[in-house]
């Protein structure tokens, strides 16, 4: 049995919640939306980590520096 990181194990736990809070009501476009909440958090990060280095953010992505632009500019994070 293998065993489930940290982080996987945190995004269980508030997949769970999320459909508590549902009810009965049907998810939609629910990996758009958890996929939308971890990318936004996580180009912050690196950017604060690379001190706004979008190159060094970039590289630490494992993205090229046009497509982290284009994240930044989809999640209204351009200085």
């Amino acid at each position: 049995m293998s065993k489930i990181n940290p982080l996987e194990q945190c995004v269980r736990d508030q997949l769970d919640r999320y459909f508590l809070d549902l009810g009965d009501s049907e998810p939609r476009d629910m990996l758009a939306m958890v996929i939308d909440c971890v990318e936004r958090p996580v180009l912050q990060i690196a950017l604060e980590r690379c001190e706004g280095n979008q190159s060094k953010a970039a590289q630490m992505l494992g993205i090229t520096r046009s497509t982290l632009r284009k994240k930044l500019l989809a999640h209204n994070l351009q200085p």
